[in-house]
Order: structure tokens, then C-alpha cells, then sequence
């Protein structure tokens, strides 16, 4: 079977403010832009700049930190697959749309000022994720492994009647 790779790495700015909403099963969905630059010069000497737009989608936890840390200007480092999602319009015609769904996204940037940013990183938060999780599957394994209580066995001569 032949190998595939669908991998995305972008280093850019928040062209807009993040959009956090939730599925109706609770599940937390974000999305927002994001720009790439280009620069280079022709064989004449003259200087280009190209910049590419980017929708970016994240989910989950993930989602829920990128609303929590990004604001429109911010510079991040992204990680995640190109998805492509088709769907008729109101007006019956055929759409599509190419999005990253980011698996992994990384500050670039210190705070902007003025900002409510928490004083939490990204890091710490994550970290602190990961450690509810395992006192989640402690407590699990605890109350799975509470002992019954020791069966006596009881001999018809013990009985005082």
C-alpha cells in the first residue's frame, strides 16, 4: 500500500479575531484567518510581496485555547491537514472550501499590550489538562479496585440459637 502525507506547517498573522462556537453535542469549534507572506525580487531588481490567506479550523481543547490566546495581528506557528468541505448554498449552487484543521498551534509573539490575555500559557493550561485527565483515570481505577468487604465463612455450631 502506497504511503500518503497530508501535513501543513504555516507561520503567519491572525488576519481576524478567533470564533469559538459549539456543535450541539458540546463540542467546541474555532475559526479564524490567517495570512502568509511572500517576499522575493525579479531578475530586474525589483521587490515583490505576496500575501496568501489561510481559514483555519481547530477543535476540541484546542479550539478552546485558540479563542482563549489569539487575537487578530498575532503571530503563531500552526500545525494541522488540509480538509476540503462541500455543501449546497441557499441559492442551490455548489460551494467548496479548503481549511486547515490545526492539530497543534504555537505563540509566536509576546502578549500584545492591552490585551485580556490570561497569565496562563498555552503550555501550562495543556499540562494542567493532561493532569486532570490522569486524576480522572486514578480516581477510575480506585473506585474499581475498592475491596469488598471480607466474607466470613459461618459454621452452623458458631450460631448461639
Amino acid at each position: 500500500m502506497a504511503r500518503s502525507l497530508n501535513k501543513v506547517q504555516l507561520i503567519g498573522n491572525l488576519t481576524r479575531d478567533p470564533e469559538l462556537r459549539y456543535t450541539p453535542n458540546g463540542t467546541a469549534v474555532c475559526s479564524f484567518g490567517l495570512a502568509t507572506n511572500r517576499s522575493w525580487k525579479t531578475d530586474a531588481g525589483e521587490k515583490h510581496d505576496e500575501a496568501e490567506f489561510h481559514n483555519i479550523v481547530a477543535w476540541n481543547k484546542l479550539a478552546e485555547l485558540c479563542s482563549q490566546f489569539l487575537v487578530k495581528g498575532r503571530k503563531v506557528y500552526l500545525e494541522g491537514r488540509l480538509a476540503t468541505r462541500t455543501w449546497t448554498g441557499q441559492d442551490g449552487a455548489q460551494r467548496n472550501r479548503t481549511e486547515i484543521v490545526i492539530s497543534d498551534m504555537i505563540l509566536l509573539d509576546s502578549r500584545p499590550s492591552g490585551a485580556a490575555v490570561p497569565s496562563e500559557t498555552v503550555e501550562e493550561i495543556a499540562e494542567e489538562v493532561k493532569t486532570e485527565d490522569k486524576k480522572a483515570k486514578k480516581e477510575i481505577k480506585k473506585e474499581e479496585m475498592v475491596p469488598e468487604p471480607p466474607t466470613e465463612e459461618v459454621v452452623p455450631d458458631d450460631i448461639p440459637f
